[in-house]
């Protein structure tokens, strides 16, 4: 005997393949409850499972660890820069300038300083993206490290390697 099951349950959203970086999702059609033999429901899990074909969210996590990533490989090459720069820049205040006056040094001193800030600053973000892919690989990833709610969808759209949730961050930041 057949047995017919409702899956209006198992008829929820699905990520589209051909959506921009498969993050989209449908909503299901609303025709009704469909009935469907229950064996076969079955069988297609685990057929799908023995398939390997990634899910949605196994996609999904992916496009984040590659944006992380990227972003990581840009934020490791500025350091660099910034870094070369600066010892460039002290290589010279090794040689004593005879022209230099007192608003000459200060500006150096000034310029200097603003470059380690910078350097610094880079610093803490790859610091940051590297907690997050952390917090991606370990199943933490999205939730605010202040207060452990989650952290908007759209915040971390715009701003994937975000640790914190846009209130934590402002607190912190006046700190």
């Amino acid at each position: 005997m057949l047995m017919e099951a409702d899956t209006t349950a198992l008829a929820g959203p699905t990520v589209l393949p051909d959506a921009p970086n498969g993050l989209a999702v449908a909503e299901p059609d609303n025709a009704g409850p469909a009935k469907v033999d229950s064996a076969k429901v079955d069988s297609a899990k685990v057929d799908s499972a023995r398939v390997g074909a990634p899910t949605g969210a196994e996609v999904q996590t992916a496009n984040i660890r590659a944006a992380l990533e990227a972003r990581l490989a840009e934020l490791r090459l500025e350091h660099r820069e910034l870094i070369a720069d600066i010892t460039t820049e002290e290589r010279g205040l090794l040689v004593p300038d005879a022209g230099d006056d007192v608003v000459d040094i200060g500006t150096k001193a000034f310029n200097r300083e603003q470059e380690i800030s910078l350097a610094n600053a880079v610093q803490e973000r790859i610091e940051q993206a590297e907690r997050a892919l952390e917090r991606l690989e370990r199943g933490g990833y999205g939730w605010c490290e202040g207060c452990g709610e989650p952290i908007p969808p759209a915040r971390l759209a715009v701003y994937p390697s975000a640790t914190q949730c846009v209130t934590c961050k402002q607190l912190d930041e006046r700190r």
